[in-house]
């Protein structure tokens, strides 16, 4: 399935009919679209997916549609979060299919033919990856974008240059490519293009992002974290209605912050940054933007060191003590997680 979790497909989708399947989350991650990282973090996979399971079930009560259908107990039984005695890592989901564009190379760059979606495509997973972002924390891809001048501060809506740790009274929607080789920021209008969308469809489709994004911060609001931006993926089902899949609000697909600090993927990211290997999968980027080069890391100079044992530890507590503190229940064997972020800046404070 990917580089974080493993799908088992129990009933295949067909054109019109949704199909079953199970996702296995995995105590694997990954950083910068690189795939599987050297080392796992413990817990961090059934972590993952109850966090996703609490909020998917918060969603439908609120009337947004979701492929979500349970978690698997340890005896094999579908079940709610409720209902959950222990920590499972693995959901059970409806399949939809996922159509990836045709790539070809023309004068050195890569060109994506999207020309089967159309508005009467259904069954079928939208090829983009939804943003909402209600604050710019530092480590924000905006930043980068803005500094490169991909992007100006009108683009986002924007009449000054935004700061690192600013909060917008509105939050922001931004988008990009999902099935392409690197995730690609395009405009509104492109991504509907992309998607085969209708004006309807796109309206339907940032009113459900809106909706995703009030919902993650209020759980996020049970463990004190702030929900400073998040992504979610989207698909038509057989009747080519909206509904949210992959997996929601969890440190993977979201970047929270606990009094400044980041509670997320970002700790792994920032740790990564200061290494010889980011600097390489940076330039392996660039050469293959530039050459029309399909796999990038194919060509980076170098592989992704492990992390620090103690930096993983704490990674390790942050993922389990928020999924007890967002969810309200004590599921994992884990600190409090003001106390995980009391490690945490200890650490850094060491480091430097």
């Amino acid at each position: 399935m990917g580089s974080v979790k493993d799908l088992e497909i129990t009933k295949k989708p067909t054109p019109d009919i949704m199909g079953v399947g199970r996702f296995h989350f995995s105590d694997r991650y990954s950083v910068f679209d690189w795939g599987e990282m050297p080392d796992h973090i413990p817990g961090k996979g059934a972590a993952l997916c109850l966090m996703g399971a609490y909020c998917f079930e918060k969603l439908e009560k609120t009337g947004v549609r979701t492929h979500y259908r349970g978690l698997v107990d340890k005896t094999g039984r579908l079940v709610t979060f409720k209902e959950i005695r222990q920590p499972t890592s693995t959901m059970e989901v409806n399949l939809v299919n996922v159509y990836k564009p045709q790539i070809r190379a023309a004068q050195g760059k890569l060109e994506y033919n999207y020309s089967m979606y159309t508005p009467k495509l259904k069954n079928c997973l939208i090829p983009l990856e939804i943003i909402y972002r209600n604050g710019l924390p530092e480590g924000s891809s905006v930043f980068k974008r803005l500094e490169q001048g991909k992007i100006t501060p009108q683009d986002l809506g924007l009449d000054h240059v935004p700061q690192p740790g600013e909060r917008f009274k509105k939050p922001i929607f931004d988008v990009s490519t999902k099935l392409e080789e690197t995730d690609r920021y395009v405009t509104w209008e492109e991504a509907q293009k992309i998607a085969g969308l209708t004006n309807i469809e796109l309206t339907a489709v940032k009113a459900v992002l809106s909706k995703v994004n009030d919902t993650i911060t209020e759980v996020a609001c049970h463990a004190k974290l702030e929900n400073e931006d998040g992504k979610i993926e989207l698909a038509f089902d057989n009747q080519r209605k909206l509904m949210v899949v992959d997996v929601v609000g969890t440190l993977d697909e979201c970047r929270f912050t606990y009094d400044g600090v980041h509670v997320s993927k970002e700790i792994a990211r920032q740790f990564y940054k200061k290494t010889q290997w980011y600097r390489d999968v940076e330039e392996a980027k660039k050469t293959a933007e530039a050459k029309g080069v399909k796999d990038w890391r194919s060509i980076c100079k170098s592989q992704p060191p492990k992390l620090d044992p103690e930096l993983k530890n704490i990674i390790s507590e942050m993922y389990m003590a928020a999924a007890n503190e967002m969810t309200n229940r004590k599921l994992f064997d884990a600190p409090p997680l003001a106390e995980v972020i009391g490690k945490y800046r200890d650490y850094m404070g060491e480091k430097q």
